[in-house]
């Protein structure tokens, strides 16, 4: 069974057709990339799957169950987590609060039992920091934990990002170009994170990407958008081959595909 399955996705803006007939699987465990030209409707189709946008035909499901109609809120309870084009955290907040802040659907206790941080509130706030703590291990910002967000440099809060979707705990993360804006050193970093967050962890990645040595390197299977439709889905090595890809390209950056 496919961990997210996209079928016939149509997404309509007054008219102007953003995603047209889109389908496609992404595997369990998977790195699964979305690429196409600016504008192809890449983003459009991360904002269905995540909830933001609700389609006005076509279905998604996540590990077997339809999730088309379901909030991002609901989404994210069922294991649904994402970065954002623009970074999206609490600037003027520490590292770790930022991440605490991301385990808030994991929470039971409730107001009263957080509040009286005793018992079970208690019990479960220690497991909370215990989790948060793993992930900042994980993806190496011991050294910024207790810094304010806002003043980071725009790679670390880069990675700030990915470590509060982590925080989620989910099993289908989907990134919106984690690696914009990054230097050669910092793109390695990420790329890096992002294999283990896949094989490590056992999380099914979809990630949107300009790098296409990245996308190249990293991905198990590719998707490409064009004008908010499907021009091809295979293995890397297959559309990097794929005459419509490479025409599709050919306008924004010629030499795309070299190595």
């Amino acid at each position: 069974m496919s961990m997210l399955d996209v079928r016939g996705l149509i997404l309509h803006f007054r008219g102007v057709a953003a995603l047209s007939d889109v389908t496609f699987q992404v595997e369990p465990q998977h790195i699964h990339a979305i690429i196409g030209p600016n504008g192809a409707g890449k983003t459009s189709l991360l904002n269905c799957v995540s909830g933001v946008y609700r389609p006005q035909r076509g279905t998604i499901a996540f590990d077997g169950r339809d999730v088309t109609r379901l909030s991002p809120a609901e989404r994210t309870r069922l294991g649904i987590a994402r970065t954002f084009q623009n970074i999206a955290l609490f600037k003027g907040m520490t590292v770790l609060d930022n991440l605490l802040i991301g385990r808030h659907t994991h929470q039971r206790a409730g107001v009263l039992g957080g509040g009286i941080y005793w018992g079970f509130g208690q019990r479960e706030e220690i497991a909370h920091r215990e989790m948060v703590e793993d992930v900042i291990d994980f993806l190496e910002i011991q050294h910024i934990r207790k810094k304010v967000v806002g003043t980071l440099a725009y790679g670390l809060q880069k990675r700030v990002e990915l470590a509060r979707a982590l925080a989620l705990e989910p099993r289908l993360l989907l990134l919106d170009e984690p690696m914009a804006g990054m230097n050669a050193e910092e793109k390695e970093d990420m790329a890096r994170f992002i294999v283990e967050i896949s094989e490590e962890r056992g999380t099914t990645v979809v990630m949107i990407e300009h790098d296409m040595g990245v996308v190249m390197d990293l991905s198990h299977r590719v998707t490409v958008l064009n004008f908010g439709e499907k021009i091809a889905d295979g293995r890397p090595d297959e559309v990097r081959k794929d005459r419509n890809v490479q025409d599709a390209y050919l306008g924004e950056q010629h030499g795309l595909f070299d190595t």
